[in-house]
């Protein structure tokens, strides 16, 4: 990303070094942590990390319920893509599709007893993945500045808090 004479036009703020350093390093970090995640869950709990996502985000929902639209939401994925993961969930008795009570045209997907198993199962080696790759590789003081940077990465990829707001625990 470093500009030629012939490259781009005048206005292109290209990196500096360090700001090079430090993108590549992110972009790194990227690409590797989550099929680290990945297999991982794969490995212990027989799901992809996007699995764990969507039974994560329902065993934390009312009545282990959502729609699949604020699923969709919740997961940063697309109807299709979230359909076809629920039906693979609903193959192993983790989920469960019904029509939606308030809204007949609308779907609810609701996490099973079975489901809830599997993520309360899951959840330690998660949490000691997470921990082993990222948190503890990090001093306190990296942990907050971690926070911060995110929450600023955040504040630009995601202005309207669709899916931002929905990890704030405040």
């Amino acid at each position: 990303m470093s500009g030629g004479e012939d490259a781009a036009p005048d206005d292109v703020r290209w990196l500096d070094e360090s700001e090079m350093r430090a993108w590549l390093r992110l972009v790194a970090v990227l690409e590797l942590l989550p099929g680290t995640l990945d297999a991982q869950l794969r490995r212990d709990a027989a799901m992809t990390h996007f699995d764990y996502m969507v039974v994560s985000q329902l065993s934390e929902a009312p009545g282990r319920t959502l729609r699949m639209t604020a699923l969709a939401q919740r997961t940063n994925a697309t109807l299709p893509r979230l359909s076809h993961v629920v039906r693979r969930l609903e193959e192993r008795g983790l989920v469960e599709r019904t029509p939606c009570p308030e809204d007949r045209r609308a779907t609810d997907a609701r996490l099973t007893d079975t489901g809830l198993a599997a993520v309360v199962a899951a959840a330690p080696g998660h949490v000691r993945a997470v921990r082993e790759h990222v948190v503890d590789a990090l001093t306190p003081e990296q942990v907050g500045q971690l926070a911060g940077i995110a929450e600023a990465l955040l504040r630009r990829l995601d202005p309207d808090g669709r899916m931002t707001d929905l990890y704030d625990p405040s």
